[in-house]
């Protein structure tokens, strides 16, 4: 599921491909999009912000001198991709499910089912609205802390998940955390160690910024990464109790909560 850390790994690779490279050829596969082309411009910097991935384009050539530079902004949301391929290499999910195609004298990135795709001349602005980024290098926790610690009756579980609070924490994560901390996400927010909470969820997310499988446990075999989400019915690795699954805020799989009942309070 991606989170704050799978964009960031995509931000690193898509940076690896196309930072400082000219565009030799794009598309773009949405309607509102169709006639944009970004051909002969540089990439001048790939960023994450939380979940949101931003590639920076500079003006074009000098044939066009007055048109400026734009970022292309996309979200991931629940199925999306960007995958890197060397020029001529099959693409390992279907040409139809393709929303964008960035391509450079050596790779092309290829955006996939991506649930925002956007281009927009201020994206700091745009994002403005989010909390501190969970992942930014000149990462300092008072102002998330605040956020927080300013909704006091709010359960924490909606807490961590309210991209206007802090950025980057996901359904996966927000299970891990209520449970390593031993707080249920029902907990409000009042009753809750904030500062602890924050200073984890960073942790845990610069641990996995770059990891090809997420893991809170600190082991990588397939069934051993997570303590509680995913686990319904599976024993508690520290108690031996049943984890239990529940819906936390609107109804929906994006807010379906794992948690023990007894190490958990």
């Amino acid at each position: 599921m991606p989170e704050g850390d799978t964009v960031f790994a995509t931000a690193a690779r898509l940076r690896a491909a196309l930072d400082g490279r000219r565009l030799e050829w794009t598309q773009f596969r949405v309607p509102s999009l169709a006639t944009v082309d970004l051909t002969g411009r540089t990439v001048g910097s790939v960023r994450s912000v939380g979940k949101h991935l931003l590639i920076d384009v500079g003006g074009p050539d000098d044939d066009q001198p007055d048109a400026g530079g734009a970022s292309v902004h996309s979200h991931l949301k629940m199925e999306g991709a960007w995958h890197v391929h060397p020029i001529g290499t099959r693409w390992r999910r279907p040409g139809y499910q393709a929303r964008i195609v960035l391509r450079t004298a050596t790779h092309e990135a290829v955006g996939f089912d991506l649930g925002i795709l956007e281009l927009t001349d201020s994206p700091d602005a745009d994002l403005a609205y989010l909390g501190p980024d969970l992942l930014a290098e000149d990462w300092e926790p008072t102002e998330a802390i605040g956020r927080i610690e300013a909704r006091p009756d709010e359960p924490i579980g909606l807490a961590l998940l309210d991209q206007r609070l802090v950025a980057g924490i996901g359904n996966v994560y927000r299970s891990e955390i209520c449970f390593l901390r031993k707080v249920l996400p029902t907990r409000p927010v009042r009753d809750v160690d904030v500062p602890g909470v924050v200073d984890l969820s960073r942790r845990l997310l610069w641990a996995n910024r770059l990891r090809t499988a997420r893991t809170t446990t600190g082991q990588s075999a397939p069934n051993a990464r997570m303590w509680v989400y995913g686990r319904r019915g599976q024993l508690c690795r520290r108690c031996g109790s049943p984890i239990e699954r529940d819906q936390l805020g609107s109804i929906g799989e994006d807010r379906v909560i794992y948690f023990c009942p007894h190490c958990q309070t």
